[in-house]
């Protein structure tokens, strides 16, 4: 299947657009950002002067690195100038902050990096050795490499009955290309993460306020089409021990942990 190239102005937009209902609707990413935080802590050295967050969104995995690390100098990224409105620093008790704002992909990564985080964003990168490649130049001897991403099963119920979605990499194919661009790998895992709603509506409005519609750029939704959805939505539901129907949505996390081997 051809691979999706992703219009990252699009992207930005839809981001742009869920920017005040994200940090409340975004459950399954904040719980990443926790489980990759406490990862890092436990593989990593815990000695970084100089950070680099790319797609750092509403800030989740931000302020734990914050809080975990005492790190001198925070270079932020993500695509658009009004994420900042998430971020309220105290310049006394933080460190450094730095923004590089854009598509990663056409940025030249900060120099001498200790570490190179990124929480729920690498899936939308079309080049990701390119971005693997750029963090290995760019990190000193030793540093790391730790993310969290997506794989194929993530929303999965989305993608078989709309035929909208990405092309996620599997964990092997994550784990080739940060082999092939210098890293060992000192963790590497997934898991199945699923939300429940009352009805397929509540999914479509959960996905729209966290932004992951970006990719949806050609698809509109018709009063018939919308139907057919809830209808067939149907296939993913079950009663809970209540009584209540539930809809499954599906997330599927990767979680990495890697070093820069010289």
């Amino acid at each position: 299947m051809k691979s999706l190239k992703l219009d990252m102005s699009q992207i930005a937009l839809r981001f742009a657009q869920a920017g005040q209902s994200y940090p409340e609707q975004a459950i399954v990413q904040r719980k990443i950002a926790q489980h990759l935080s406490d990862l890092i802590t436990q593989y990593g050295v815990g000695e970084y002067d100089k950070v680099f967050e790319i797609g750092c969104g509403s800030g989740n995995l931000t302020q734990l690195l914050i809080q975990k690390f005492n790190i001198k100098d925070l270079i932020l990224n993500d695509l658009y100038e009004d994420v900042q409105q998430h971020f309220n620093f105290n310049v006394i008790s933080n460190p450094q902050v730095n923004w590089l704002i854009g598509d990663i992909e056409q940025l030249e990564f900060p120099q001498n990096l200790n570490l190179v985080a990124s929480s729920s964003a690498l899936q939308w990168i079309n080049d990701l050795d390119a971005i693997f490649k750029q963090a290995f130049h760019h990190l000193t001897a030793q540093a790391e490499l730790c993310f969290s991403s997506f794989g194929q099963h993530n929303l999965r119920e989305i993608k078989s009955l709309t035929g909208q979605g990405l092309s996620y990499l599997s964990i092997k194919d994550l784990q080739a290309k940060l082999q092939k661009n210098g890293f060992e790998i000192l963790h590497l895992s997934e898991q199945i993460e699923q939300l429940t709603f009352t009805h397929p509506k509540q999914v479509l409005q959960h996905l729209k306020a966290t932004g992951v519609t970006a990719t949806a750029s050609s698809f509109r939704w018709t009063k018939q089409s919308l139907m057919d959805f809830y209808q067939n939505y149907q296939q993913f539901s079950y009663v809970d021990e209540a009584g209540v129907l539930q809809y499954r949505l599906t997330y599927h996390p990767i979680y990495c942990i890697a070093r820069r081997m010289s």
